[in-house]
């Protein structure tokens, strides 16, 4: 063979030899990699090509699935009552992939987890079709409702926990929005979702997680408790130190307490029933930024915590003196999650002890056999058992004869803390209004609520905790009592 032949044949057989190892590589080594990538279209064929497992409430499927017209996805996502559920369960798109329970239980909706492996083996065997598993959850029906037709057409969140276990029992947000319109993959869906992400009311924010507020006077629980826990006081019946007028520190700006109420050196008892602002802000001026800081990190508050959706972190930040004091009555820069209002609640209801919120109670293999099944969790020690309970007698006088009577359920034990938050420059914003609160039965407490209502239309002077977020978590607490019966 001559010289110039024999190099084009090495040259040939080199490019033969790379070509056998490109298809190697591709066949075996990223074979993984490409046969789960995002823009593997055949991925997403098979992920639609059967019926998607169901979310689960009250034993019965708040989702199911619908064939699609003329789409190689044969199947897309539905919901009963999209509005209702959109909050807990989030949505699943053909277009826009999935968030919240739908995107972190897609493994098991699908069928595709490797908890799944044994079911999806012997469904080769059997000839059955692949079908996914279900998500049971800890929701209530009738308390999610309860707390979506009281929050009707203002903006707002209830989250309603059982304090014994942490179940998320109630997880409502307004406005809201139905996910099935988003579901497939054609141009309408599309626009649908543009209307709602264009929307200024953003009805796809979960308020009850992802929105954090001034918590206002319901933070005073928190306050109080610090004061209990530190032994700043120990008798919730004893006169305090709290002179009125009462000044800032570091300020000559006298800390204002609404109308007339007898808040010069209150005992913390009258002073929760009245929601002395003087009070508390000395109290925490008194206690200081540190020790402060210490009692809201056993409460939950400063990092995120998983539901399993992530809920954004309530924030009791590091400030100077006449800031702190603020802080101490839920003003300046402390934010809360109406999550983290119900953990303050619930672990005061449940003797001191915090239980990590959770929404998933069961995970089913698509024959119903469960394949996870959740146990309670304790996340703190927010508190004292016996600061628990004088913190426990002083919720349940306001609700008694205080600002939070419109929470009394006849028959049952109610401890509650009214707020209306302020916010916008120099408070020109109408202000948010809050109540927090738990119910008592003979066998203990199995609710804690705490509801935020921003109700733009509503009169400022109007607004306030007991009048407009207290009747709603009374119904939601009457709801999940009515339901064990």
């Amino acid at each position: 063979m001559n010289k110039p032949l024999r190099r084009i044949a090495i040259f040939c057989g080199i490019l033969v030899l790379s070509l056998l190892i490109r298809d190697n590589w591709l066949q075996y080594v990223r074979a993984d990699e490409l046969n789960s990538h995002k823009y593997n279209r055949r991925v997403e064929i098979e992920r639609y090509a059967h019926e998607r497992g169901d979310i689960i409430v009250d034993g019965k499927a708040i989702t199911g699935s619908a064939e699609t017209e003329d789409s190689d996805f044969r199947y897309k996502r539905v919901w009963k009552n999209g509005p209702l559920w959109a909050p807990v369960t989030g949505y699943s798109s053909q277009a826009f992939d999935s968030s919240q329970l739908e995107n972190l239980e897609d493994g098991i909706l699908t069928g595709n987890d490797d908890q799944l492996f044994f079911d999806r083996t012997l469904s080769m065997f059997t000839g059955e079709k692949k079908r996914g598993g279900n998500i049971v959850t800890t929701l209530n029906g009738d308390a999610q409702k309860a707390a979506f037709e009281g929050l009707g057409d203002k903006k707002g969140a209830v989250v309603a926990l059982d304090p014994k276990s942490g179940a998320i029992l109630a997880l409502a947000s307004t406005p809201s929005y139905d996910p099935s319109v988003f579901a497939g993959n054609s141009m309408k869906d599309s626009d649908n979702r543009q209307k709602l992400l264009q929307d200024k009311d953003k009805p796809m924010l979960n308020r009850a997680l992802r929105e954090t507020y001034p918590p206002g006077s319901t933070f005073k629980v928190v306050t109080a408790a610090a004061a209990l826990e530190n032994g700043l006081y120990d008798d919730i019946d004893a006169k305090t130190d709290s002179p009125l007028p009462w000044t800032l520190p570091q300020s000559t700006t006298e800390l204002k307490n609404e109308g007339s109420i007898p808040c010069k050196d209150a005992s913390l008892r009258e002073a929760l029933r009245w929601s002395c602002n003087t009070v508390f802000g000395k109290m925490s001026d008194d206690l200081g930024n540190r020790k402060m800081i210490e009692q809201t990190d056993k409460f939950g508050f400063n990092k995120e915590v998983f539901t399993p959706v992530r809920a954004d972190a309530s924030i009791y930040p590091e400030d100077n003196k006449p800031q702190n004091a603020m802080a101490g009555i839920g003003q300046a820069s402390n934010r809360t999650t109406p999550l983290q209002m119900a953990m303050v609640a619930s672990a005061i209801a449940n003797d001191g002890k915090l239980m990590q919120p959770y929404m998933v109670a069961e995970r089913q293999a698509p024959n119903l056999d469960p394949v996870y099944t959740a146990e309670p969790e304790e996340l703190s020690r927010a508190l004292s058992g016996e600061n628990a309970q004088k913190v426990q007698q002083m919720m349940e006088t306001v609700v008694k004869d205080g600002t939070g009577t419109n929470a009394q359920i006849p028959g049952v034990t109610v401890g509650g803390k009214t707020g209306t938050a302020q916010h916008g420059l120099n408070n020109s914003e109408k202000p948010y209004a809050w109540f927090i609160s738990y119910a008592k039965t003979d066998n203990g407490s199995p609710v804690a609520v705490a509801v935020v209502v921003e109700d733009g239309n509503a009169n400022r002077d109007d607004i306030s905790g007991g009048g407009l977020a207290a009747p709603i978590a009374r119904d939601v607490m009457k709801a999940v009592i009515d339901s064990k019966k």
